[in-house]
């Protein structure tokens, strides 16, 4: 039975986590490298629910006892007695399996351990631990409070116990699942990537503007917001590193990095995180 929940990371997807298992009633402690991320995650915790405390969807006493279910840490060593553990580091493969190594020996033998991957092979991070029964995907939405989806993916080897326990903490978050397969980018970054992508082709060509893609996306097609404007939220690095894992794993030229992200990549215009990314976000 899960009743507290690790989360390594404190950025934007780790904090979010962190929030929604609290809200729903579970231990929590959150661990990153130093004591500024922690803070700087806590900090947006905060600002969040006191938005629904200002709404009138939450109560000063209920912001004050979720918090309560929240600890912070600078070592791993703090998830030794979490039943579940989901990781939401940076997207990049190797670290991604050193971190599970790491975690393989810190965490009790029943403990899952699961990764909130957008993209990397489940299978290829859980043969880093002497657990890949106990490994899964659980591949929270940005951001997290507000998307009511999970996708859950299974290992090669992850077992329906695991994957049952999971699912039942993710809907006891509130949230919806939706099961994909082991393959790269699962299903939503399979479908929503490639469509980014193709966007900064458009725009390469010079097809249309920013501005115009984006415009044409979201009244065209009725999304809430166009492929360019996404990209700066989720990060272009973020998505560059999700196209290279299709293209690799893949091995379809369809999936090939445009020229133009990689150059916003190399330049450090990053998106929201980084002040710029295809658009201007300090003025």
């Amino acid at each position: 039975m899960i009743e507290k929940i690790g989360v390594v990371g404190a950025g934007q997807m780790g904090a979010g986590i962190a929030q929604v298992a609290a809200l729903a009633g579970y231990g929590v402690v959150m661990v990153d490298i130093g004591q500024e991320y922690l803070d700087r995650g806590m900090s947006g915790i905060e600002k969040q629910l006191a938005r629904a405390v200002a709404k009138g969807k939450m109560t000063e006493n209920e912001v004050a006892t979720a918090l309560g279910r929240i600890k912070t840490g600078i070592s791993y060593e703090e998830f030794s007695d979490c039943d579940l553990i989901v990781e939401a580091a940076t997207e990049k493969k190797e670290l991604k399996r050193e971190l599970f190594a790491k975690l393989d020996v810190i965490a009790k033998p029943e403990a899952i351990l699961a990764t909130n991957t957008s993209s990397i092979s489940i299978t290829w991070i859980a043969a880093a631990t002497r657990r890949p029964e106990k490994v899964v995907g659980m591949h929270f939405m940005n951001p997290v409070p507000v998307m009511k989806l999970v996708e859950l993916i299974r290992g090669l080897a992850t077992d329906d116990a695991t994957f049952s326990a999971v699912r039942e903490a993710a809907e006891k978050m509130g949230k919806t699942c939706a099961e994909a397969q082991d393959y790269p980018g699962f299903i939503v970054n399979r479908i929503l990537m490639p469509m980014i992508n193709e966007a900064f082709y458009v725009l390469m060509e010079g097809v249309g503007t920013p501005e115009s893609i984006d415009t044409g996306m979201k009244l065209g097609c009725n999304h809430p917001m166009g492929p360019l404007e996404l990209a700066d939220l989720i990060g272009l690095d973020t998505c560059l590193a999700i196209m290279e894992v299709l293209h690799s794993g893949l091995g379809d030229a369809k999936y090939r990095p445009c020229p133009l992200l990689r150059k916003y990549v190399d330049s450090g215009r990053l998106g929201r995180k980084s002040g710029r990314g295809v658009y201007d976000y300090q003025a």
